[in-house]
């Protein structure tokens, strides 16, 4: 009896900030009879509502927007005497059709000048191909294909590197750099006979590294074409070892050698890194346990940086966030929260190799185990927890130590429940390459996460914040504005598993932005990019945190890096 959407053409539902848009809800009432609609955002809070009359049979009203406010939208309507509700549609649940409209930040945060492309914090997958997405999104990096698979899928020797072979997309939106992913091998230099994903080392060695040169030569010729301003070419050689390892520690080893070699022997500006395993830290699978055993058999001479996922060991979903065992009272648990994940892998790296880059290239929290895509699936609370967990664990590795860090995953997709940003419409188990699309919370709190905290330095975590309490600082490139970002976590407010995560707690946190004695303002930006603004006195603003981060904007970077503790290794951007 009724149905609502929030059209665009470029089927991403998001709108500009104070920009008109029209919400339309099409109903077809059995006789005459009025729509009560409203507008929630992703605490379930009503932003704004309202009611019209409709005749019997089909047809569609439009209400004409505007918003001045950022964030995530939940329409809903009904038929006051009729009943009904919006239907499920592909992934997303009854009862809403969501919608975004983008946070402007530039009169809090100013325009940042990027000294080069490549000091852009913020990659995703998902949405290759996509751009009206990937800006939306505030993304600058994906992953490109040149593995052995993808480029001689039939023999060796048929690869000829050129400038023309960039995908159109890249040639055309030069704004989205590439990590060129190696990864995969085809069954004729395959030890198994058929494809695999990089667990042996390849058949034919020495084609191997040939075959390597020629994506250096390919990528070096591509970033001069489309990529002036970027300084390095980044090159990613395993994708999860660990999930499939099957050969020699020696021959791991000696894949590395034959790409770094190979790839170097072509490309002057080459970063070279791996490996990439799902965990940053602590278990003999992880990508620390990785870098120890094949470091010591030289690991370290054929990398340029490393790369990780960044998953954490206590799982990747709501009822699990990063923060959940840094309370537990045994050590060896408490390792195993994100944060300190990320210390033990800066550290581990410093001992092999000092001041390396870092680089988080995949990391995304799904709907709590258990559940299904369906018509109750997801709840409100659901979404709201996922964007909680999924933004704080980028926070928590960009303020950890990592250069970048990469949203995952676009759209829902099958098999893997709700690890997408955004609902598919138009598949009730979502599809890759999914283009009709509605966001959750998650996608606009990516968004406005993005726009603050892209174009900074890492300072680190500011010392001293209570048990529960995560504080991290950033600057601008440039020695511009400081940026904190803060929440606080309780796991007796988030009992694992049940569905029921709090969305009022709350603590006190007082921040030193300023020198003693001195007062003044500072903004704060919520979650979803609203802006508001703190008076502070004798140097110090008085926060209330909740489970959804925000954002501090001050001025004064001497007293931030006073308070604040580099990451092991870290050098900046």
């Amino acid at each position: 009896m009724i149905s609502a959407d929030t059209p665009t053409t470029d089927g991403m539902r998001i709108f500009q900030n104070n920009a008109p848009f029209t919400l339309a809800i099409t109903t077809n009432a059995p006789s005459a009879d009025t729509v009560v609609w409203s507008v929630a955002d992703s605490n379930g809070a009503i932003k704004t509502q309202g009611s019209f009359a409709v005749s019997a049979g089909v047809q569609t009203n439009s209400i004409p927007c505007t918003s001045t406010w950022s964030g995530y939208g939940a329409l809903t309507a009904t038929l006051r005497s009729n009943g009904g509700t919006l239907p499920n549609t592909g992934t997303r649940p009854v009862g809403i059709a969501t919608f975004g409209v983008l946070p402007n930040l530039t009169p809090v945060l100013g325009t940042v000048t990027y000294a080069h492309q490549d000091q852009h914090r913020f990659g995703m997958q998902g949405f290759n191909d996509n751009i009206a997405a990937l800006h939306d999104m505030g993304v600058s990096w994906t992953i490109d294909d040149r593995e052995v698979s993808a480029m001689e899928p039939n023999g060796p020797n048929t690869y000829t590197p050129s400038v023309n072979d960039l995908d159109p997309f890249y040639a055309a939106n030069p704004d989205q750099m590439r990590i060129v992913r190696l990864d995969g091998l085809p069954a004729w230099d395959s030890k198994t006979g058929q494809f695999n994903d990089s667990y042996y080392a390849p058949l034919n060695m020495p084609e191997f590294q040939s075959f390597m040169a020629k994506v250096g030569t390919d990528t070096s010729l591509i970033r001069a074409a489309n990529y002036p301003n970027q300084q390095s070419n980044y090159y990613q050689v395993t994708w999860e070892p660990s999930l499939g390892w099957a050969d020699s520690n020696a021959n791991f080893v000696a894949m590395y050698k034959a790409a770094y070699q190979g790839i170097h022997s072509t490309d002057p500006n080459a970063v070279v890194m791996g490996p990439t395993n799902p965990f940053p830290a602590n278990c003999d699978t992880c990508t620390t346990g990785y870098l120890q055993t094949f470091g010591a058999l030289g690991l370290w001479n054929y990398i340029d940086a490393v790369s990780t996922h960044g998953y954490w060991n206590a799982g990747t979903y709501p009822a699990h966030p990063p923060e959940l065992q840094d309370s537990d009272p045994d050590p060896a648990n408490q390792a195993n929260a994100l944060d300190n994940l990320m210390t033990q892998l800066r550290s581990v790296m410093q001992a092999g190799k000092p001041n390396m880059k870092l680089f988080v290239t995949e990391a995304g929290t799904s709907y709590d185990p258990g559940l299904n895509y369906g018509p109750t699936v997801p709840s409100q609370n659901q979404l709201f927890a996922q964007a909680a967990v999924g933004v704080r664990s980028h926070i928590i590795t960009l303020g950890g130590g990592a250069q970048l860090t990469t949203l995952f995953y676009g759209a829902d997709y099958p098999g893997e429940v709700g690890y997408g940003t955004f609902f598919d419409l138009n598949d009730a188990q979502g599809a890759y390459g999914a283009s009709n699309l509605s966001p959750k919370p998650e996608a606009m709190a990516f968004a406005t996460m993005t726009r603050v905290l892209d174009g900074t330095n890492t300072l680190g975590r500011v010392t001293g914040a209570p048990a529960g309490d995560y504080v991290y600082a950033f600057q601008q490139l440039g020695n511009g504005k400081v940026v904190t970002a803060a929440w606080a976590h309780s796991n007796a407010q988030w009992p694992a598993g049940s569905g029921l995560y709090s969305q009022t707690y709350s603590t006190s946190y007082t921040l030193q932005v300023d020198s003693a004695g001195t007062s003044g303002n500072v903004t704060k930006i919520d979650g979803y990019g609203n802006t508001s603004t703190l008076a502070y006195t004798n140097g110090q603003v008085t926060l209330t945190l909740t489970e959804a981060p925000q954002y501090i904007v001050s001025n004064n970077a001497t007293v931030a890096k006073a308070n604040a503790t580099v990451p092991l290794g870290y050098t900046g951007q």
